[in-house]
């Protein structure tokens, strides 16, 4: 990743981040002064998991740090995710150092404890009952027999000489040989990464099925009955007036929608596109479409689109011949857990995230992005089949184990027999509740505190 892209994007988390998370220790600092410690800090957790939710409800989100995600190395017990979500896990971070911290207090002399012995008993229970609930769900959870033939690719073809020196033709020729080196006659859905259809000018969605592209990737298919290649495409629209924020004018009454999208082909006439909704700020989506328009020729230096992609409002299911649900996530998107969750409510069986994680470099943010997969396998009880351009590329069951993956850097081919599940989890019907429960707590602690601060204010008047 070029060092301008990489200083950008850290901007995000280092700098826009820690503001908002002292926002979030300012708000209970101020509570702290006039209310009990036992309210104020009931505040606290609530100004923190709105602070985690909001953050990944607006232009600039960045949902990676969010403190349930730490568990993702850890994934046998958290089981319970299938009911809360990562916010589960942030709130019950925040319980346990509460609790500490109360003792601690207490310890200390400070009299902020009647019943010490109480919040010690609640620690212990807080501690046991979601771990044991977790191992004996993670030892005894089976998967209902459904079995799908999948094949992942990774062609490892170098991100910044994707759309240079390598010829379009020579990298569809490379996912062709890798997908044949380990397909069955059986296998119903080849995927592969983020991007992995190309050419200079991208692709017209209204003609994609005449460009040879197309037509070869229907000759692949022909060798396998109920074949379907689900894969990342750069793709566009014309319309004949600017009907979104990011359609530019390329000629009179002309405009082009640039995507970063997904497609399932099938021998089939059906064709099917979804386009990437969650754009990393900057460089994929102009933040707040035109309040900071004079911004763009900034984050066109910084490898962007001077207009942004466009993208859809909610996730689309894709569906083989054969009545199969794929969920199409494509690399960013990973990381809203409720937002995976709708294409699991629409009909998806399994989830297909396609990506392209060479901008990392051999960092740990690879590592962690494919981490973060094992808990959405848990929050919806789906396989994961996960195509990364140059790693890491893997699958992951139900449970959230890693079954297989691939190497860093090198090319691969993947091919596992998954179970598709129909069963809908708790999370996946309410999604993220306790960010909109935490969110109403926040806003219910700070009128509460200026309604006391007002009487205060009165009173010595």
């Amino acid at each position: 990743m070029p060092w301008y892209i990489a200083i950008f994007i850290s901007l995000i988390p280092f700098l826009l981040g820690a503001l908002l998370m002292a926002i979030a220790f300012r708000l209970y600092y101020q509570m702290r002064k006039k209310v009990s410690i036992g309210f104020s800090l009931f505040g606290l957790l609530a100004f923190w998991i709105s602070y985690e939710f909001l953050h990944q409800s607006w232009d600039l989100a960045f949902p990676w740090m969010t403190l349930g995600n730490g568990f993702a190395n850890f994934h046998q017990l958290i089981q319970w995710y299938e009911f809360t979500g990562v916010y589960g896990g942030s709130i019950w971070i925040w319980l346990i150092n509460i609790l500490v911290f109360l003792l601690y207090l207490n310890k200390k002399k400070m009299n902020v404890l009647i019943r010490p012995r109480l919040v010690k008993v609640m620690l212990v229970l807080l501690l046991a009952v979601p771990t044991i609930y977790s191992i004996v769900r993670y030892s005894t959870y089976e998967e209902h027999i459904n079995p799908s033939q999948i094949v992942t690719v990774q062609p490892n073809i170098d991100p910044f000489g994707k759309f240079g020196y390598i010829n379009p033709e020579e990298q569809l020729q490379t996912l062709m040989q890798l997908s044949r080196s380990v397909a069955k006659s059986n296998t119903e859905f080849f995927i592969w990464p983020e991007t992995a259809l190309s050419q200079r000018g991208d692709f017209d969605e209204e003609d994609f099925r005449n460009s040879n592209t197309y037509h070869t990737v229907i000759d692949f298919l022909n060798d396998y009955k109920n074949g379907n290649v689900l894969s990342g495409i750069e793709s566009y629209r014309l319309y004949n007036d600017k009907r979104t924020l990011t359609a530019r004018e390329i000629a009179p009454n002309v405009y082009k929608d640039n995507f970063n999208a997904a497609t399932l082909i099938d021998v089939s006439s059906k064709l099917q596109f979804y386009h990437k909704s969650k754009l990393v700020p900057g460089v994929e989506q102009m933040p707040f479409g035109t309040a900071i328009n004079f911004l763009k020729p900034l984050f066109s230096a910084f490898g962007g689109t001077t207009g942004g992609y466009g993208k859809q409002d909610k996730p689309s299911v894709f569906y083989s011949q054969s009545g199969i649900g794929a969920a199409p996530v494509i690399c960013y998107e990973s990381i809203w857990g409720s937002y995976v969750a709708q294409y699991v409510a629409q009909g998806a069986q399994f989830i297909a995230i396609i990506t392209n994680d060479g901008w990392w470099g051999n960092t740990s943010g690879k590592d962690q992005h494919l981490d973060y997969a094992k808990l959405r396998a848990i929050e919806n009880r789906r396989w994961v089949a996960r195509s990364a351009n140059t790693g890491i590329s893997g699958f992951i069951n139900q449970r959230g184990d890693i079954v297989q993956k691939s190497t860093w850097w090198e090319p691969a081919a993947l091919t596992q027999e998954i179970n598709l599940n129909e069963e809908i989890t708790l999370y996946t019907r309410t999604g993220d509740l306790l960010g909109y429960i935490s969110l109403f707590f926040a806003l219910l602690a700070i009128v509460t505190f200026f309604r006391k601060n007002q009487k205060r204010v009165n009173s010595v008047k």
